[in-house]
């Protein structure tokens, strides 16, 4: 079956810049000084905001189905690899094989909780991805309806884990389990169900308007 896609590719330069504002973020909170580079980039972040709101549509309701021929804005595919265009997500490898998947992902220091651990809320975020992620790459997906997260022991920033992600789709659901391991230990474990939906009942996405 097809892989489940809904919305567009983001922009090469949006991509290009969302692991570099990711790292920046783990600088900054690392940071013991003030620094003159931080002053330029101040500046130049003010810039930057000022020529992008020139350009940006007044109406930022995403361009999706009964919104879709309006003058909103474009709506990226949410399906898969969402950090490597959005930096407050979290980026990783997934390879999806059937119903089981795995794959590694190592949190920097922005998405810290407790000294030198993952904020809690990241696993959770974390893994609603992986789910979302191995249903599209099968073909079957659809909106999350309920997670639950089992913390086991803290996940350490900077560290390759493992994740490791098996799901079965029965009665319209689709229920995935989702386990973050660090070497051999476990270190959470999360269920996720979701609706499995229907591609002909997909809304309509807005195209991106312009040159790419």
């Amino acid at each position: 079956m097809e892989p489940w896609v809904f919305g567009v590719e983001p922009l090469e330069q949006t991509t290009a810049i969302a692991d570099r504002l990711r790292r920046l973020t783990g600088m900054l909170l690392a940071a013991e000084d003030d620094d003159p580079a931080l002053d330029r980039l101040v500046a130049a972040l003010d810039e930057v905001e000022a020529a992008l709101a020139a350009n940006l549509p007044d109406d930022l309701e995403p361009r999706v189905g009964a919104a879709a021929g309006r003058a909103g804005r474009v709506y990226l595919d949410h399906g898969r690899d969402i950090g490597a265009y959005n930096p407050s997500f979290p980026e990783y490898d997934l390879t999806v094989d059937g119903p089981r998947a795995t794959g590694t992902v190592t949190f920097p220091i922005a998405y810290e909780g407790p000294p030198g651990l993952v904020h809690g809320g990241f696993l959770a975020l974390f893994a609603d991805c992986i789910a979302q992620h191995h249903n599209c790459e099968v073909g079957v997906a659809g909106k999350t309806v309920s997670l639950a997260i089992r913390y086991r022991r803290p996940a350490p920033l900077l560290t390759t884990l493992t994740v490791v992600a098996e799901r079965r789709a029965e009665d319209g659901r689709i229920h995935s389990i989702i386990r973050l391991l660090d070497g051999d230990h476990l270190l959470c474990e999360a269920e996720v169900e979701a609706v499995a939906g229907e591609r002909t009942a997909m809304p309509a996405v807005s195209p991106r308007r312009g040159a790419p």
